[in-house]
């Protein structure tokens, strides 16, 4: 039996269980920089158990659809945010808690100018970019002990 998920749009609600979604997208909430400049102040919630943050490049290979699904991550001491450097989709996969493993998990297709912002301990599927540089900024933990844990499914999902 194949386990197919079908990608849903990255919206603020949808994904609020697993993070913040970061986009400039309404009024902002100052204008800075001699009246140039929207800032949009404050977007995601940098929650770290220890260690400080730190500002990453990584630059990830390109994924095709359908997308194998074959594992997922989480980080127990640190939030984990990405913003993509270029304006192409990627896939955001994401699976609920249940019990110290993840759920069923739900994958979401980003519009232009969004990143997100995983809350400490999410499960979540690696960097997953569909066309562009695969370049991202990541925001993210930076310190001592193990802040990676991975769970392999017994049998993959498929993501059209």
């Amino acid at each position: 039996m194949t386990r197919r998920i079908t990608p849903e749009p990255l919206t603020a609600e949808a994904f609020a269980p697993f993070g913040e979604v970061l986009e400039a997208t309404g009024a902002p909430d100052r204008i800075i920089n001699q009246g140039l400049c929207g800032r949009y102040h404050d977007c995601a919630t940098l929650d770290f158990t220890s260690g400080r943050a730190g500002i990453s490049l990584f630059k990830a290979d390109l994924r095709a659809r359908p997308y194998r699904l074959e594992m997922v991550e989480r980080h127990p001491e640190g939030s984990q945010a990405f913003l993509p450097m270029d304006p192409e989709p990627f896939l955001v996969i994401v699976a609920p808690d249940e019990g110290g493993v993840p759920g069923v998990p739900r994958a979401f297709l980003t519009a232009p100018g969004q990143g997100v912002n995983f809350a400490r301990g999410t499960w979540h599927g690696v960097l997953t970019p569909l066309a562009g540089s695969g370049l991202f900024a990541v925001i993210d933990r930076i310190g001592e002990g193990a802040n990676l844990e991975e769970h392999w499914f017994e049998e993959p999902f498929f993501i059209d």
